[in-house]
């Protein structure tokens, strides 16, 4: 009997989607990318550009978990790899007693065989430690067609995770449980607005919970889960914290975007960050906004209205999402329709998020305008000059996140279309994988202080210091 599988339950095993097909039809293709199934033991399904899905070996990423302060191993820590909507897209791997951890990843081939071009970043979670990464710590994006060795495997500064520890740790507990649901991979739980992310078999733990009463609520695509209740206490882990489905998630979530000045962008897409997750961001980091996306949560190719389906009920925050498609978030509160838009769904409701603006964003000319290059010397780095701008900031972070650099006070240009800032901050590490983000901000007018107008992408600006 044939099965379809809704397109908000694909569960992203292997892939990033799986464009609505059902899983016989692929198989009779030669393997499923979504069940992953047929394929021999020590392979997997993966999508190919062109073509229909194939058996491949897998693609890894291997690194090691570390105390940032000490580099001391951290054992049994949990480790991810999530899209540029920070939505999971890979199992959860544990990492050993020497901290070393290894992680399959999709990875879309072309007709060759070889792994096309696509980012991702990690993140893990250790008791006693904050979550990798957390602002102002941010974590920069591993490609995985830059895989090498029998089997391809990624292992580099940026699949190395330095972890810092939670100064109030002993007043925190863990939760862990299982997600009871067909396709529960990649779902995101969050309890006393820690997070955690559930594997392909459901099984989940949210570490660094504050101890009490805690609700906690699972969110992904589809799925429509019953809140549980955990009874946390300090030090301790509570366990069999199970979220039961209690049905289909079938609301949708509409709005318009409006995209001004943009550029060479010609569309966008936008994702919904659970709330609880985006609390205190919002103030504390400007431009830089982010929150956790649930899987699934997500609409592509918008230029103007969009509809999100499939959302389970929740308090949600409305975001252009962060791919690189020459596109931001327009950053300037001066003018309307830039306002984070808050909605909440219940009931299969059908919410409608007021418009915000989206704009064109400053282009990376050099390093890492379209992938990670080799740098050496002092570098210079340099971007496409923003017509109306009074100054740029300029940030540089290291591999671990760690932000190492910055230049508040990079000037304007006139009669030139780049502008360029030499790095002036510590010595670089060879080997050591770093990512550039600038900003332009306005002028001052009426009074008013200046603000951000526009910013370099989320995944460009990506170079390892030779």
């Amino acid at each position: 009997m044939k099965r379809t599988i809704p397109g908000a339950l694909c569960a992203l095993i292997g892939a990033l989607g799986c464009g609505g097909d059902d899983t016989d039809s692929r198989e009779d293709k030669g393997c499923s990318v979504t069940a992953q199934s047929g394929c021999a033991l020590g392979q997997v399904c993966e999508e190919v550009e062109g073509g229909n899905p194939a058996c491949y070996a897998p693609v890894t990423f291997s690194g090691k978990v570390a105390d940032l302060t000490n580099s001391k191993p951290i054992a049994n820590a949990h480790v991810v790899a999530r899209d540029a909507n920070n939505a999971a897209v890979s199992h959860v791997a544990l990492s050993g007693p020497d901290g070393v951890y290894k992680l399959q990843v999709p990875a879309k081939r072309d007709k060759s065989g070889k792994p096309v071009q696509v980012s991702y970043t990690l993140r893990a979670d250790a008791s006693g430690y904050n979550t990798f990464p957390q602002p102002p710590r941010e974590a920069v994006p591993i490609d995985v067609s830059t895989a090498t060795g029998t089997p391809l495997d990624v292992n580099s500064a940026a699949t190395d995770i330095g972890l810092l520890a939670v100064p109030d740790a002993g007043t925190l507990g863990r939760v862990s449980g299982k997600v009871l649901a067909d396709f529960p991979g990649g779902t995101l739980v969050v309890a006393g607005g820690a997070t955690g992310v559930a594997d392909f078999d459901g099984t989940y733990t949210v570490f660094n919970v504050p101890a009490g009463d805690r609700q906690v609520s699972g969110y992904a695509a589809g799925l429509q889960l019953a809140p549980a209740t955990a009874k946390v206490t300090a030090g301790a882990e509570t366990p069999n914290v199970d979220l039961a489905l209690k049905g289909a998630a079938t609301a949708v979530v509409s709005g318009k975007v409006d995209i001004v000045n943009p550029g060479d962008g010609k569309d966008t897409s936008v994702i919904l960050v659970v709330e609880e997750t985006f609390a205190g961001l919002e103030k504390e980091n400007g431009a830089s906004l982010r929150g956790e996306a649930p899987r699934g949560l997500r609409e592509a190719g918008v230029s103007g209205e969009f509809s999100i389906k499939d959302v389970p009920d929740g308090k949600y925050v409305v975001l252009a999402a962060f791919e690189n498609d020459f596109l931001v978030r327009d950053p300037d509160t001066s003018i309307g329709g830039t306002e984070i838009v808050h909605i909440t769904v219940a009931s299969n409701s059908l919410p409608i998020a007021e418009g915000f603006k989206v704009t064109g964003a400053l282009g990376v000319k050099s390093p890492g305008a379209t992938k990670l290059e080799e740098v050496s010397g002092t570098p210079t780095f340099s971007w496409e000059d923003d017509s109306s701008e009074d100054h740029y900031e300029l940030r540089v972070y290291d591999a671990l996140g760690n932000k190492i650099w910055e230049d508040d006070a990079v000037p304007g240009v006139s009669g030139s279309d780049t502008v360029s800032a030499t790095y002036a901050g510590p010595a670089l590490k060879p080997g050591m994988i770093y990512q550039f983000r600038a900003t332009s901000i306005g002028k001052s007018s009426g009074g008013k202080p200046a603000t951000p107008i526009s910013q370099t992408e989320d995944l460009r600006g990506v170079f390892i210091y030779k």
